[in-house]
């Protein structure tokens, strides 16, 4: 009666490439967002040259002409007193 049972390992079929390489996909993108996670999770001290440099005054940059306002394209003109009721 032991011998009628039997107790090999069942029969599965090696996996094809796409099914490995779908595998080995979803690792690596689970790995990424842990890292994403943790990254928004823990936060990484600036160093002290990051910190001094925005400080500096930069003479490369040329200050802004603040811009005219762009006239409107509308075809009627607008109405500058409201109408009394």
């Amino acid at each position: 009666m032991a011998s009628d049972l039997d107790f090999s390992p069942p029969e599965v079929p090696e996996p094809t490439f796409l099914e490995n390489l779908l595998r080995y996909g979803l690792f690596l993108g689970a790995i990424f967002q842990l890292i994403c996670v943790l990254a928004i999770i823990v936060p990484i001290p600036k160093s002290q040259e990051a910190e001094a440099e925005p400080s500096e005054p930069r003479s490369a940059e040329v200050p802004k002409k603040p811009k005219a306002p762009i006239p409107s394209t509308n075809k009627r003109p607008k109405k500058e007193t409201k109408k009394k009721r």
